[in-house]
């Protein structure tokens, strides 16, 4: 179990540093899908199916590709792409640094985490949450559910082109037809 703890941890620290660092953003965005998925394995790890299965749909999934669409609708090059200044290198360079020395005194002092309740080996896993799920959240569960149904048809209504008759000729209105839309 160690050895793959350490062997995700360094998959994902990797693919973090090949996100910041890649020049092209395709390459940036496979690298973070990759680090998305060592952290769903970390979640497995942790006895935490349900979670690793959530963060694996929604942010690998979804996100991800929605990342990916509109980095190819932008059509991002490195021609179009604005060189920084050297104020905002500095600051970058000087916040990277903070934050290491910040996480290298944290190391250097250890930290000593009490656990709050006893461990549970079925707290993750998908039983267990889906029970407390349908018993004792339901009614928020149904109302959210309610309320994602009602924002999809409110999207393919505003997405739902009307249309036209292309043989019909448009008539202007006449002063009376106008006057009693108006009123």
């Amino acid at each position: 179990m160690l050895a793959l703890f350490y062997l995700f941890a360094a998959i994902s620290v990797i693919s973090a540093l090949i996100v910041v660092s890649a020049r092209n953003p395709i390459n940036s965005v496979i690298a973070l899908i990759v680090c998305f998925l060592s952290i769903a394995g970390h979640y497995i790890l942790l006895n935490a199916q349900f979670l690793a299965m959530v963060h694996v749909i929604v942010y690998t999934g979804a996100i991800m590709v929605l990342f990916l669409f509109v980095i190819m609708l932008l059509n991002l090059n490195k021609a179009t792409e604005p060189m920084k200044s050297l104020g905002m290198r500095v600051a970058a360079i000087t916040g990277g640094g903070l934050l290491f020395i910040t996480l290298a005194a944290a190391i250097r002092h250890g930290v000593s985490i009490q656990s709050a309740n006893p461990f549970d080996a079925g707290i993750g896993l998908v039983r267990s949450v889906g029970h407390v799920l349908f018993t004792e959240f339901l009614l928020p569960f149904e109302v959210s559910s309610v309320l994602f149904l009602s924002a999809i048809v409110g999207v393919v209504m505003l997405a739902k082109k009307e249309k036209h008759q292309p043989n019909a000729s448009v008539e202007p209105l006449t002063e009376a037809e106008r006057a009693r839309r108006t009123a």
